[in-house]
């Protein structure tokens, strides 16, 4: 194995602005080159917000890269609501950012709950999609759900898992995310933070290989577990608002003309690889790089690299 890829240098904000829309106030920002390919970067979450080091994944050279913050995180206002807040209204901003910004089509690029929403967004306006980057796969099925927080990963993290079921009495472990759902939007506020930081450090600790304290500590914060984990919550209590659980790979033939890079770690425990096999089964146009030293996040070494490879390879298009 030759040597990885490394992020590129960091580079500021060329400009931003908002989308107010169905009272909703909606960050978005371009950087690097105006004239170059653009790209719109989808976090993950939902409900996690953008960060200046996902500009680094692009040659700002040669892109003109768009991020946004999604409905309720990061910058975009009112914190944390569920107000008009689905995938449907997601796409509808996304439509909105590239009008605005006069952009024809662009390359979209998503990572774990990213790639949910890239999936959907190009098989609602595959017209608009030049080329798409897709990191650990994530179809929203209820099968990954109950994986995740039905204790198949538990598995793998009982330590972790422990420190998840806590706030939740026995007697409700039977549906874990029905659970939470019931205490991230009730009236009782510490009972509300309790289990937002619970729902939050759980994923936090279990997204990489190897362990990393900061990141953990980092989904606790206050302000950024409320908005991830209610909004994360809501959004598969409701299957994601998609029509039903297999809708993103029984609508794949209408964008399998479209050029894919579909990178995933094989030791995922949040998204566990079984999906990325799934969607390349469906489309095998798309080229799959499984990477066999990573999980879940995008700056575990040997993803960062193959997302790097990726948006080389793409930025000419």
């Amino acid at each position: 194995m030759g040597a990885r890829r490394d992020l590129y240098p960091a580079i500021d904000c060329r400009r931003s602005d908002h989308l107010e829309v169905d009272g909703h106030r909606i960050y978005f920002e371009e950087s690097g080159n105006p004239n170059g390919k653009p790209v719109i970067f989808l976090h993950g979450g939902p409900g996690g917000g953008a960060m200046p080091v996902y500009r680094r994944l692009f040659d700002a050279s040669a892109y003109r890269i768009v991020l946004f913050d999604q409905r309720g995180c990061g910058r975009s206002t009112p914190h944390a609501s569920l107000e008009h807040n689905t995938t449907w209204h997601l796409i509808a901003d996304m439509e909105r950012i590239r009008e605005a910004l006069d952009i024809g089509r662009w390359q979209v690029f998503g990572g774990s709950w990213g790639s949910t929403l890239a999936l959907a967004y190009a098989e609602t306006h595959p017209g608009r999609v030049i080329d798409l980057v897709l990191r650990g796969i994530f179809l929203l099925r209820r099968k990954e759900l109950d994986w995740y927080y039905g204790g198949g990963a538990a598995a793998v993290f009982p330590d972790e898992w422990e420190k998840f079921c806590a706030p939740i009495p026995e007697g409700e472990r039977g549906d874990m995310i029905a659970a939470y759902y019931r205490r991230l939007t009730g009236d009782d506020a510490k009972a509300r933070l309790e289990a937002a930081r619970s729902w939050s450090m759980w994923e936090g600790a279990t997204v990489s290989l190897l362990p990393n304290p900061g990141r953990v500590s980092g989904f606790g914060a206050e302000r950024f577990a409320d908005a991830f984990a209610r909004i994360e919550c809501h959004y598969f209590i409701n299957g994601g608002f998609l029509e039903n659980d297999g809708w993103l790979l029984e609508n794949i033939g209408g964008i399998r003309h479209i050029p894919a890079v579909i990178v995933q770690g094989r030791y995922d425990m949040a998204t566990p690889v079984t999906s990325a096999w799934d969607l390349h089964r469906a489309w095998p146009e798309a080229d799959l790089r499984l990477v066999d030293d990573a999980g879940h996040a995008f700056s575990e070494p040997g993803i960062l690299h193959e997302l790097l490879e990726a948006t080389d390879r793409f930025r000419n298009r």
